[in-house]
């Protein structure tokens, strides 16, 4: 059975950091390309961040490159998002992903091509 579950969401002002953590279990996880969406009340969910099998290439939505960074250690099969200069308009709540199949190399960009979803954790920007 494959769980994931998500921490380290909370209550940051803007401007502020951030951390998520994804633990995967039921998974050849070296093998597992990793997302991150989020949904913001009243808004469908969106992509944010994608990491490869391997790690070793990562895909970004605009509204994250250059304060986000996706990050992957598949020797405690965890994903990870760091959020810097966070802003009122990356509050939401945020989700992991796994990729379907087997992907070294490849990172998915649609919610369509993720096979099992974690909870959930809310991340909430305000002063």
């Amino acid at each position: 059975q494959v769980q994931l579950v998500e921490s380290g969401g909370g209550l940051v002002q803007p401007g502020g950091s951030l951390s998520l953590s994804c633990a995967v279990s039921g998974r050849t996880f070296s093998t597992t390309a990793m997302g991150w969406f989020r949904q913001a009340p009243g808004k469908e969910r969106e992509f944010v961040a994608a990491i490869s099998g391997s790690g070793g290439r990562r895909g970004y939505a605009d509204s994250a490159k250059g304060r986000f960074t996706i990050s992957k250690d598949n020797a405690k099969n965890t994903v990870y998002l760091r959020m810097n200069s966070l802003k009122p308009e990356d509050t939401a709540v945020y989700y992991c992903a796994t990729g379907r199949g087997s992907s070294n190399l490849s990172y998915y960009l649609r919610s369509y091509e993720y096979d099992y979803w974690g909870q959930g954790t809310q991340v909430t920007v305000s002063s």
